[in-house]
C-alpha cells in the first residue's frame, strides 16, 4: 500500500536530509516550500532544483502576502533589521512552522496523505518554539481535530544535533552542494549570518567535508 508524505522542504540541508530520509523509508514524498515573502529566496530554488534531481514534482505555496505581516519583526524579511551572527529573537520568523504545517495539512487532505514530516532538528529547540516536541504533538492534535483524520506529523530529526543531520545526510547521498542556509540573498553563502556559521560548524563537528561556497570562509 503507498504511503503518502507531505514533506515540508525548504531547501537546506536539514529538510533535504529528511526528504532523502522520507524516500529511503519507502514514503512517497510530496515535497513542499514556502515563499513567504523570505529574503534568501535562493532557498527556494535550492528546493526546486533537488526536488528535480530526485523527480520529484514540488508544490511552491506563495504566501509572501507574509512579508507585510513581518515586516519590522524579522531580519529574514525586512532588510532594514540587520542579520545577526548569533541567535537573536530577530531571527525568529513568528510562528513559520505552524503556518507551513496548516498548509501541509490542507495539501495531505487533499491529496490523500496520512503523514506530514517536517526538518526541525535538535539543536533548534532551545531557540525556536515551532521546533519543539510539545508543539509538534499539540499540532498533530489540533490537525486531527480539524480534518477528523489520524494524520501523522512528525519531526524525524528532532533528536539529533545539526553535525548529526549533517552525518546522515552524507550516509543518504544527499547532494548538500545544492542546499542554500544563508539568511542573505546573495549568489553566494555570506558566511557570517549565524545560519551560515551554523552551517559552517555542523560540517566541522561532523568531519564531513564542506562543499558551500562562501564569501567569508
Amino acid at each position: 500500500m503507498e504511503r503518502k508524505a507531505v514533506v515540508i522542504f525548504s531547501g537546506g540541508p536539514d529538510s533535504a536530509t529528511l526528504l532523502y530520509l522520507t524516500i529511503r523509508r519507502g514514503y512517497t514524498a510530496y515535497p513542499i516550500t514556502f515563499n513567504y515573502g523570505q529574503i534568501a529566496k535562493k532557498e527556494i530554488e535550492s528546493a526546486r532544483r533537488i526536488a528535480g534531481l530526485l523527480g520529484l514534482n514540488l508544490k511552491i505555496a506563495d504566501l509572501s502576502v507574509l512579508k507585510d505581516i513581518y515586516t519590522g519583526s524579522t531580519s529574514l524579511v525586512d532588510e532594514k533589521i540587520p542579520i545577526t551572527k548569533e541567535f537573536s529573537k530577530q531571527l525568529v520568523v513568528p510562528f513559520r512552522n505552524g503556518i507551513m504545517l496548516s498548509f501541509a495539512v490542507a495539501y495531505a487532505q487533499s491529496i490523500g496523505a496520512k503523514y506530514i514530516f517536517y526538518g526541525a532538528q535538535g539543536s533548534d529547540e532551545p531557540y525556536y518554539p515551532d521546533c519543539r516536541t510539545s508543539f509538534v504533538r499539540a499540532f498533530q492534535r489540533a490537525a486531527r481535530l480539524g480534518t477528523d483524520t489520524k494524520l501523522v506529523i512528525k519531526a524525524p530529526l528532532s533528536k539529533l544535533k545539526k553535525s548529526e543531520v549533517i552525518k546522515l545526510g552524507r550516509e543518504l547521498g544527499v547532494p548538500f552542494e545544492m542546499t542554500w542556509s544563508c539568511y542573505r540573498g546573495g549568489e553566494r553563502h555570506c558566511g557570517v549570518c549565524e545560519s551560515c556559521i551554523n552551517r559552517k560548524k555542523a560540517f566541522l563537528e561532523a568531519g564531513v567535508p564542506d562543499p558551500t561556497s562562501y564569501e567569508v570562509v
